[in-house]
């Protein structure tokens, strides 16, 4: 007799059960990819049959992908569908979809059917890649307005009918060359993909759907970033979100590093920018120190590892753009969408740039660089330079980063947060800097033997800090962390943890 607060139990049945779950999406003229419900390996093989090779074999009420792939003909499904079985008592066996779009929206309900999204995000792999080992966009890049308004439609209609209340995310396959798509699943509750679009949005998501759950109404919730606005509204984002994931495969011999359906990457970076490649080449660093951002000297090119990734295949592109592959080629082997292979290509040209200018910078080189993400650190390897002379011909020219706040917004109302980042797409600051801070710097990416004992150490050092009257500034990218919750401290920069930047700051 235990009332259940927020999101009624039947709901999460219904949402991880793949059987019901279609079953209930079909009811209101939505669909899920062409699939089976099974029960033992016999009934997978039989259910491949009808649905035709080659299939991906996901187990029900698992996290993380656990369990899952893809098939291309009856032994290797054999072999899936074991192993999956051993997870849960529920197998799905669904059409490939391999080489679509894949899209995401988070989705926030109250118990008087007031509902918004809260944010789009998509992800650069093709489907095929775990949404936790792609690299993720927010807001999406290459939809048309029509796709956009189509798949946020269609998830208002979806959260209604499984009666969420609080939070929801919501995962669609989306055909990269018509408008037709697909339900790939529903997860009511806080995921991954939550705590990334609430750092990315500054919507602070796991407060809200807390009240929610209460019975509280949306608009009677503040938006805690505003201090004016109330909580039903959509953000909007005047820059742009990278979250990359971070693999610790090397720590183990035996370990394939091919990625795939299932969940292999212990941690994530978030990096902010202005633009694509800025946020793109700050989130190649964060998740390793020892790279200097879209670097085509890091691996060399193998075409297996474009078809097949691994957790290096950012830097395989970069070699194979380097070498001259076309982006149509490199659409072919990797369905990437073309809009970032473009953007990739930008990055590789300006090496190109770089390269040729002989280690000599005029301003105008040296801003474009910072303005597409090139580190200081990254311009000196190129011009065989030093990072400190870098610096120095940089400061005396008068480039130099502007800092920006995260307002939720878009600049709309004036914004009370302290939630920051830097750029230098920009011609002016969000704030004034009156000094007197204490920084703690935060301990970045969790990787194996590095994870949230450390940033308890922070967070512990930021309230002593915050008792003894002092204000405090952090430094940190890891959309996991309590240390960048912005209430945590009296500004958070979302940075790299670099040299660089912490000088800048």
């Amino acid at each position: 007799n235990v009332h259940i607060l927020g999101t009624p139990i039947q709901s999460i049945i219904e949402t991880e059960d793949r059987k019901i779950f279609a079953d209930r999406v079909n009811e209101i003229g939505e669909r899920v990819a062409p699939s089976e419900a099974v029960y033992s390996v016999v009934e997978a093989l039989k259910a491949a049959e009808r649905l035709g090779y080659p299939v991906m074999a996901r187990a029900a009420f698992s996290l993380g992908g656990l369990g899952s792939g893809f098939a291309d003909n009856e032994a290797e499904l054999e072999l899936l569908a074991n192993q999956a079985l051993a997870h849960s008592s529920q197998l799905i066996i669904d059409k490939s979809l391999k080489g679509w779009k894949e899209v995401e929206y988070e989705v926030v309900r109250d118990a008087f059917d007031n509902c918004i999204t809260v944010c789009n995000m998509e992800n650069l792999d093709p489907l095929g890649i775990h949404t936790g080992e792609s690299i993720v966009v927010a807001p999406s890049q290459t939809l048309s307005n029509r796709e956009y308004n189509m798949l946020r439609t269609t998830a208002l209609k979806v959260i209604r009918h499984f009666g969420v209340v609080g939070e929801c995310n919501i995962q669609y396959a989306l055909n990269p060359h018509s408008e037709e798509f697909y339900i790939i699943e529903v997860n009511a509750r806080l995921s991954r993909s939550s705590a990334l679009a609430s750092k990315a949005t500054g919507y602070p998501l796991a407060y809200v759907a807390a009240k929610l759950s209460l019975g509280i109404a949306l608009p009677a919730i503040k938006n805690s970033v505003t201090g004016v606005t109330t909580a039903c509204f959509e953000p909007s984002l005047d820059y742009c979100v990278v979250k990359i994931p971070r693999w610790d495969l090397t720590k183990f011999v035996r370990v394939s590093k091919n990625i795939g359906s299932s969940m292999k990457s212990v941690g994530e970076v978030m990096a902010i920018g202005r633009n694509f490649e800025e946020a793109f080449q700050k989130a190649l660093r964060m998740v390793d120190g020892s790279v200097n951002g879209f670097d085509p000297y890091q691996q060399k090119v193998v075409k297996e590892e474009l078809t097949e990734p691994t957790d290096k295949r950012p830097f395989v592109l970069a070699a194979a753009l380097k070498a001259g592959y076309s982006v149509d080629e490199l659409h072919a082997l990797t369905n990437i969408d073309k809009w970032f292979l473009w953007k990739m290509q930008e990055i590789i040209y300006f090496y190109d740039v770089l390269e040729q200018s002989g280690g000599t910078l005029s301003a105008e080189q040296l801003l474009q660089a910072k303005k597409m993400g090139f580190a200081d650190k990254q311009i000196a390897f190129v011009t065989k330079s030093t990072e400190l002379a870098v610096r120095k011909q940089r400061q005396e020219l008068g480039i130099t980063p502007y800092v920006k706040q995260i307002d939720t917004v878009a600049g709309e109302w004036p914004a009370s947060t302290n939630y920051l980042y830097m750029t230098y797409n920009a011609s002016e600051h969000d704030l004034d800097f009156p000094g007197g801070f204490t920084i703690v710097v935060g301990s970045g990416v969790y990787r194996i033997g590095s994870s949230v004992e450390f940033d308890w150490c922070a967070v512990g050092c930021l309230r002593e800090l915050r008792r003894l009257g002092k204000p405090t500034i952090m430094i940190n990218y890891n959309p996991e962390t309590v240390s960048t919750d912005y209430d945590m401290c009296d500004r958070l920069y979302f940075e790299e943890i670099s040299f660089e930047v912490v000088m800048d700051i």
